[in-house]
C-alpha cells in the first residue's frame, strides 16, 4: 500500500466523520430526554407532610440535630393552578449550589441536569453553581457557574466529570466556617450535596449548622453499594435504592455473562469475579440474578450460618462451641469446594464465581480481627497526635507493634484489645493477606475491602482443599461413557473388560463415569490391574487407559476479575438516567418550599414509572451511633441484603439449577448490554422487582 498524504487523509470528511469524539451512539444518548414524574408537569408544585411516616429518634441525634430531628416525611404535590404566595416563592430567582461527595455513580450529570432544568423552567434568571473536586471545592471557594451549554454535555452519561468528586469531610468548626463562608459569597439560597451515608450523614450536620443562616442543604442518595436506603419505624420503603446501583449491577452482569460464555467454550477455567459492595452484598445479589453464575457468595448469608453438626458435637460433650455461629473461612472454601467437585464429576472443569468484596466483614474471624485493627490504628493517631502508617511502614513494623501489644497483656495480666492469641491467630494469616488487613483506612476510618484480595484469600483455600481431596480421590473429571468406549476401542482395548475395574459407576447408566477413589496415581492404576488379572507385572498400562485415567484427573485454573471502577463509571441505564433527572427535580422542589435536612427521594421505584412519588426524606431522625476511627458518631445506617427477602429467596431457591452440576447445558442468563431506551425486562433492579412481586 502507498503511503498516504497525511494532511490530505486526515481532512477527509469520512475520516473526520469515522474518528470524532461523538459517535452516533453518544449522541442520541446526549438528546434522550428522561419523563418526568407526572407531579413536574404541573405549573409548580408543594409540598404535603406525610405524618404517616414514624422514626425512632436516637437522643444524641435530638441533641446534636434540634432544629431539623423533627423533619416530616414530605410529598412533592403539583399544583396546576397556584396561588399568587405559591407562585411567587416557587418562581423566586435562586441561587443553588450542588456538590459531588464520594466515589463517582452513573446518573450524577442527570442530577445537575434536573436541578438545572427545574430551576429554569421557574425562573431563567436562578443560577447553578458547581463545586469543584468534592467538597474541597466547597472549602476552598473552588467552582464553576454550570450553564445550559455545560450541562447539555453531560446529560445521561456517566461519571462526575462536569465538575468532579472527592472525599474530604466536612466535620470540623473550622471547615463548617469555611463553607458557610463560600455560600454568604456565592449568596447561596441552598446547597444540594450528592452522596452516600456518609455524605448525607454530612448534609444534615451542615443544614443544622447553615440553618440559622438561611441556607437550605439537601442530600441526594448515591452509591453503587445499593446499601442507602430507607424505611421507617414500621419498615415501609422510603427510599428502596440509592442510583448508580442498577447500571453498575448491570455492567458488571454483562461482562461476567461473556466471562460465563467464555468458560463454557474453552471448558477450562473457573473465573473468580470479586465485585464492589464494602458493607452489602446488593451488587452481588443483582448480579446474580443478572447472570446465574455456578456459584454466587452472599456475605449476609454467612453471617447467618449455624453449623448444626458442630452444635451437636458440642451438646454430646456437654459443652456450647459459640465458633459454630457464623461461617469460617475454612467452611466457605469447603462449600465452594463442594460445587467445584460436583461439576467435575460431570466433566465440568470449568465455571463462574461471584464474590462480594465485602465478603470477609462477614466471616466472624476475620471481622473481629477488622474492629480490633480499626480500634487499635485510631487510637494510635489520636493519643500520638500522628499516623499509624506513616510511623510503621513496613509490614514487619506493624507486626512488631502489634506483638510489643501482645506481650504487655501477657506481662502485665491487664486487658488488652489486642492478645497473645489474636497475635497467633494473625501470624498464621499468609503474609498478603496480613498486609492487606493492615493497610491505611480510608477517610472515614473505614476498612477498604476494595484493596483487599478477596478472591484471592479464600481460592488459596479452594486449592489447598481440592488438592487434599484430589490427593484422596474425591475430586476427579467425569468421563463421558461414550467418549470412553470410543477411545478404548480406537486403541484395541475391550471397553467392557476394564470398566468394572476402572469406574465406580460402570454398571449405571449415568453418562459420566467416575473413575475409583483408589486410583490416585497411575501406580495405584497399574496395582489395581495387576491385582484383578488384567495386566501382568512387566506389562505397561495400555496407552488408550493411560489415556483416559489422565483425563480423569482435573487441573484447576481460576482467572480473578475485580468489578468495581469499570462499572461505576459507565454509563446510565434508562432507569438510572430517568431516577436522577426526577431526584434533580425533587431536589429544586424541597428547595423551592424552603426545606432544610432533607434527601430527596422517589418512592415506588419497584413499580411502573407512572406510580413514582417524589418525597422528601429527613435525614436527622434515620441517624444512628456507629464507630468511626474507634469512635462513636451519628450517621445514616447502611442496609444489608436482607436473607428473608423474596429476592434472596429466589436466588435460594434456584441455586442447583445455576450449579449445573448435571450432564447438559448450563443456565446461564445474557443480561445484554446497558441500555438507556427503557425498553425489555432489566429495565428495573431485579431484585426490586421480584420483592414487589411477592408483594401482589
Amino acid at each position: 500500500m502507498a503511503p498516504v498524504n497525511s494532511k490530505e487523509f486526515l481532512s477527509h470528511p469520512e475520516v473526520i466523520q469515522t474518528t470524532r469524539t461523538h459517535n452516533k451512539v453518544m449522541e442520541k444518548r446526549l438528546s434522550f430526554i428522561p419523563e418526568l414524574c407526572p407531579v413536574f408537569k404541573n405549573a409548580c408544585t408543594e409540598l404535603h407532610p406525610d405524618m404517616r411516616h414514624r422514626f425512632k429518634i436516637h437522643p444524641a441525634c435530638r441533641d446534636q440535630l434540634p432544629d431539623i430531628i423533627d423533619n416530616p416525611v414530605q410529598s412533592v404535590a403539583g399544583v396546576a393552578n397556584p396561588d399568587e404566595h405559591l407562585s411567587q416563592r416557587y418562581t423566586k430567582k435562586q441561587h443553588i449550589g450542588i456538590v459531588f461527595s464520594g466515589g463517582p455513580a452513573p446518573g450524577g450529570h442527570n442530577v445537575i441536569a434536573g436541578v438545572f432544568d427545574a430551576m429554569r423552567s421557574a425562573n431563567p434568571d436562578s443560577r447553578l453553581f458547581g463545586f469543584l473536586m468534592g467538597p474541597d471545592g466547597l472549602l476552598e471557594s473552588n467552582y464553576i457557574e454550570l450553564t445550559r451549554e455545560i450541562i447539555e454535555a453531560h446529560r445521561n452519561l456517566g461519571g462526575f466529570y462536569m465538575i468532579r468528586t472527592g472525599r474530604t469531610k466536612i466535620d470540623t468548626k473550622a471547615k463548617i466556617a469555611l463553607a458557610r463562608e463560600t455560600c454568604k459569597a456565592l449568596d447561596l439560597d441552598a446547597l444540594v450535596i450528592v452522596g452516600g451515608d456518609d455524605s448525607n450523614t454530612n448534609a444534615a450536620f451542615l443544614a443544622q449548622e447553615l440553618y440559622n443562616d438561611g441556607i437550605q442543604v439537601l442530600g441526594v442518595p448515591k452509591t453503587i453499594d445499593g446499601d442507602l436506603q430507607a424505611k421507617d419505624i414500621e419498615g415501609n420503603s422510603l427510599c428502596t435504592i440509592s442510583f448508580g446501583f442498577h447500571t453498575a449491577a448491570r455492567a458488571f452482569a454483562h461482562d461476567i455473562s461473556n466471562l460465563c460464555t467464555d468458560c463454557s467454550s474453552d471448558a477450562k477455567y473457573w473465573h473468580v469475579c470479586r465485585v464492589m459492595g464494602r458493607s452489602a452484598s446488593h451488587i452481588g445479589l443483582e448480579a446474580g440474578l443478572q447472570v446465574h453464575p455456578n456459584i454466587l457468595v452472599i456475605g449476609e448469608e454467612l453471617a447467618e450460618f449455624i453449623d448444626t453438626e458442630r452444635l451437636e458435637k458440642a451438646k454430646k460433650q456437654g459443652t456450647i462451641d459459640y465458633t459454630a455461629y457464623g461461617m469460617t473461612l475454612r467452611h466457605l472454601s469447603r462449600v465452594i469446594c463442594d460445587g467445584i467437585v460436583r461439576r467435575a464429576a460431570v466433566g465440568k472443569n470449568y465455571g463462574v464465581i461471584v464474590i462480594p468484596e465485602g465478603v470477609l466483614e462477614f466471616i466472624n474471624e476475620i471481622q473481629i480481627f477488622i474492629i480490633k485493627l480499626n480500634t487499635i490504628i485510631a487510637d494510635y493517631n489520636t493519643t500520638h497526635d500522628t499516623d499509624f502508617h506513616t510511623d510503621f511502614f513496613t509490614l514487619e513494623e506493624k507486626l512488631d507493634y502489634l506483638r510489643r501489644l501482645a506481650r504487655l497483656s501477657r506481662e502485665e495480666g491487664t486487658f488488652s484489645i489486642w492478645n497473645t492469641r489474636d497475635d497467633d491467630l494473625f501470624n498464621d494469616l499468609p503474609d498478603f493477606f496480613q498486609e492487606e488487613l493492615l493497610i491505611e483506612r480510608d477517610s472515614h476510618g473505614n476498612f477498604q475491602f476494595s484493596q483487599v484480595q478477596t478472591e484471592k484469600v479464600i481460592m488459596g483455600l479452594v486449592k489447598d482443599y481440592l488438592k487434599i481431596l484430589q490427593d484422596k480421590g474425591e475430586y476427579k473429571m467425569g468421563i463421558e461413557r461414550l467418549w470412553y468406549h470410543r477411545t478404548l476401542e480406537s486403541g484395541g482395548v475391550r471397553a467392557d473388560a476394564y470398566g468394572p475395574l476402572l469406574f465406580q459407576n460402570y454398571d449405571s447408566d449415568d453418562p459420566y463415569l467416575l473413575m475409583r477413589p483408589s486410583f490416585v496415581s497411575l501406580k495405584t492404576l497399574k496395582q489395581e490391574l495387576v491385582k484383578s488379572g488384567t495386566l501382568d507385572e512387566e506389562d505397561d498400562i495400555p496407552s488408550p487407559v493411560k489415556k483416559i485415567y489422565q483425563a480423569s484427573v482435573p487441573k484447576f485454573k481460576t482467572q480473578n476479575h475485580f468489578y468495581g471502577y469499570d462499572g461505576r463509571g459507565n454509563d446510565p441505564t434508562w432507569f438510572d438516567c430517568t431516577y436522577t433527572y426526577n431526584l434533580g427535580w425533587t431536589a429544586f422542589s424541597l428547595i423551592a418550599a424552603n426545606a432544610t435536612g432533607q434527601m430527596a427521594g422517589i418512592k415506588h421505584l419497584e413499580k411502573d414509572f407512572s406510580q413514582w412519588k417524589p418525597i422528601g426524606i429527613p435525614i436527622a431522625p434515620m441517624m444512628h451511633l456507629e464507630e468511626r476511627k474507634g469512635r462513636l458518631a451519628l450517621v445514616l445506617e447502611r442496609t444489608t441484603v436482607d436473607i428473608d427477602s423474596p429476592a434472596f429467596q429466589v436466588v435460594k431457591a434456584m441455586r442447583e439449577k445455576w450449579l449445573a452440576a448435571e450432564p447438559g447445558p448450563d443456565d446461564y442468563r445474557r443480561p445484554g448490554p446497558v441500555l438507556y431506551a427503557g425498553e425489555g425486562e432489566d429495565d428495573h433492579p431485579l431484585t426490586l422487582t421480584l420483592n414487589h412481586l411477592a408483594k401482589n
